[in-house]
């Protein structure tokens, strides 16, 4: 008389039972300490910018933006621990969408101005989306990529990138193989999730030979949008935002390590989605999905009411993209565009 294996369980009732084994020792120890100064300029009036929770995946846990009131940097005060960084940042595939194609578009647009670079690095690729384009305009460019997650092999697999390095570009011994060697760096919002943003900025610029251009892309947290809808702004999301980054001080930086400002832009980075992922975050806060995070899973009833409550709130939702939309020709050309861009040239050695 033969009897039946158990079944085995659902993925997401292993999942949940992991995280709750996590969540059961708190999220404080996700958290470094508390900083006194700023990570900037080291000054030391820092003011309460906004708290938040998790607006990507809705996980547990409370976070504080600050504000230096001597140079306008905003960052996460206190950062997140290596290991929080880990618990935040998994399981995101699928939360946050890759820009719009016309966006990497316009982002080569912006650098036809120069002849066609040999080589050219772009940090933070993720999938190599932006890769993928630019090569439609430079098929004569070597595209290499850099990204803290191993989504950068995934690229190089699907020939998106020919080099793929997993890290920041201030990960120990990965700039001495990358010193000198390209003749453009794209860094496209990655200075916000960088831990020392000052430092991945002078190693973007040492990445590049004399003459090369490093183009930046970064919210403004000088925006109309980031007082109008505070934590719910895409700029701020916490956690994953670290910095943010007021133009002026990115300018100084720049210019400090022998590098020339081209052009900057406050009009064409401008991306209309500040009211739709408001929102879209609002609305996950007020009726959250089934996650292997909450403690239980919801009840029958409730799964019905977040169908009915979706349904109800698709208009709403609809609503705010059209007006990202029709907004956006003023928008950029406002206080409320969201996003700047830099382009500079590394200059010879004095």
């Amino acid at each position: 008389m033969s009897s039946s294996a158990p079944s085995a369980l659902p993925a997401i009732d292993l999942r949940r039972a992991k995280y709750l084994a996590e969540l059961a020792q708190g999220t404080e120890r996700f958290h470094a300490p508390r900083r006194e100064s700023c990570p900037w300029c080291g000054g030391q009036r820092l003011r309460v910018r906004l708290t938040a929770p998790d607006v990507i995946q809705g996980k547990p846990g409370t976070f504080t933006v600050e504000e230096c009131e001597d140079c306008a940097h905003v960052f996460q005060n206190p950062g997140l621990t290596p290991e929080g960084m880990a618990f935040y940042h998994r399981d995101r595939d699928g939360y946050e969408s890759p820009p719009a194609r016309r966006l990497d578009r316009a982002r080569v647009r912006a650098m036809l101005h120069i002849p066609e670079p040999e080589s050219w690095l772009d940090v933070g690729t993720g999938d190599g989306d932006f890769p993928a384009t630019a090569q439609q305009w430079l098929p004569y460019t070597s595209f290499d990529g850099t990204d803290p997650t191993p989504r950068v092999l995934r690229a190089r697999a699907t020939e998106r990138v020919e080099e793929a390095y997993v890290g920041h570009l201030t990960t120990p011994g990965l700039l001495g193989r990358l010193r000198g060697r390209y003749d453009v760096v794209s860094v496209f919002h990655q200075l916000e999730r960088a831990p020392s943003p000052r430092e991945e900025l002078k190693a973007a610029i040492a990445a590049l030979r004399p003459g090369g251009h490093l183009v930046l892309e970064l919210a403004d947290p000088q925006s109309g949008f980031a007082a109008l809808l505070g934590k719910w702004w895409p700029g701020h999301a916490q956690p994953g935002q670290l910095h943010l980054l007021p133009q002026t001080n990115v300018l100084e930086a720049v210019e400090s390590q022998n590098c020339t400002i081209l052009t900057t832009d406050t009009c064409a980075p401008h991306t209309p989605t500040d009211l739709a992922t408001a929102a879209a975050r609002l609305f996950s806060r007020a009726v959250p999905a089934d996650t292997p995070w909450r403690a239980t899973p919801p009840s029958v009833p409730q799964q019905a009411a977040r169908v009915a409550l979706t349904a109800a709130a698709a208009p709403l939702r609809l609503t705010a993209r059209a007006a990202d939309h029709a907004l956006a020709p003023l928008i950029r050309r406002s206080s409320y565009s969201n996003a700047y861009r830099v382009i500079a040239r590394k200059n010879p050695q004095p």
